[in-house]
């Protein structure tokens, strides 16, 4: 039986055709740094307008923070050339990193200031070992560099100590050579995407499409969310509720006779391997309880995920529904 008729055949007879869903946004990456370049060649206008480099920039990474669907992503931004933090590393918040990038400069000396990338991103490089895996950092530059570490060395030396990071690029380059620095950065690691900054500021869909390769894919959904088990806060306990759903879940199981993943989930509060525990305690009891109702234990597998974000951790009533357990049928 495939996954998707066992879903909606579950669904059905439990009178629950609502909660298995076609389609989900799932993230590609756990974590994120955007980084703005605001050296000095930064601050010269782009080829055919009236607008410099460093302000196409700054539009392209708040467009990036406007289109971002909230996936419980951690965050921050920062600037190269000179090295700054712009936001500090937390959990993504719109408001507050479209408030960081509303202070990056767009205009200033263009001559006579040295560009030194690759010292930036070293500075950088010690921000990024504490970040979450998947990490990806979007470098929003124009190549140029002309004192210091080598950028492109330096990115070698980022990715040989940090596994799991990827860089990104949104080019705002107008020679060669910058060009040249960028796609090599690029081309280090077959996860990165490399764009052109005049494309992402001249089509959305563009830009959209850059998001979406970057931070998250679209998929199909093959869990069935089993409305009313959901665990009070730091507990695994099943109410009556929840033993009452699963009465039923229990005798469609027998009758079908199919294997079952059970996914433990947890919302977003306390550490992660705190929560990886505890999602499994609550996999576990799910496990157990519906063994007791004459399920075969061999046919169910248990397996905590940790924190969920599927929905809204900033809510109650969505730190509630986070604390689940999902059934996937295999």
């Amino acid at each position: 039986m495939k996954i998707r008729n066992s879903l909606l055949t579950l669904a059905l007879v439990m009178g629950l055709a609502g909660a298995a869903q076609a389609a989900d946004l799932v993230r590609k990456v756990d974590s994120f740094d955007l980084v703005a370049d605001q050296s000095g060649s930064m601050m010269m206008k782009m080829e055919g307008s009236k607008m410099t480099k460093a302000a196409g920039a700054k539009q392209v990474l708040t467009s990036i923070v406007e289109a971002l669907p909230d996936l419980g992503w951690q965050s921050s931004t920062h600037t190269v050339a000179p090295a700054s933090t712009v936001t500090a590393y937390n959990f993504f918040d719109r408001a507050i990193m479209k408030k960081g990038l509303a202070g990056l400069k767009t205009e200033g000396q263009i001559f006579g200031k040295l560009t030194p990338m690759g010292d930036g991103l070293h500075a950088l490089s010690a921000e990024y070992a504490n970040m979450a895996r998947p990490t990806a950092v979007v470098l929003a530059s124009d190549g140029a560099s002309n004192t210091g570490i080598d950028p492109v060395a330096e990115v070698v030396t980022i990715y040989q100590n940090q596994p799991g990071l990827c860089f990104h690029v949104v080019s705002f380059a107008d020679t060669e050579e910058g060009q040249a620095v960028l796609d090599k950065i690029a081309g280090l690691k077959d996860c990165s995407v490399s764009v052109k900054g005049s494309d992402l500021l001249a089509d959305q869909k563009a830009l959209n499409q850059f998001v979406a390769d970057v931070f998250y894919g679209e998929g199909v959904e093959d869990a069935l969310v089993l409305h009313g088990v959901n665990f009070a806060f730091n507990s695994y306990a099943l109410d009556a509720k929840a033993q009452g759903v699963l009465d039923e879940a229990a005798a469609v199981l027998k009758e079908k006779k199919v294997h079952v993943t059970l996914e433990g989930w947890t919302d977003y509060i306390g550490s992660d391997a705190y929560n990886k525990k505890l999602s499994q305690n609550r996999a576990s009891a799910v496990k157990a309880y519906l063994v007791e109702q004459g399920v075969p234990a061999s046919n169910i597998t248990a397996v905590g995920m940790g924190k969920s974000f599927k929905f809204d951790n900033a809510t109650e009533e969505g730190r509630y529904l986070n604390r689940r357990v999902e059934f996937i049928f295999n």
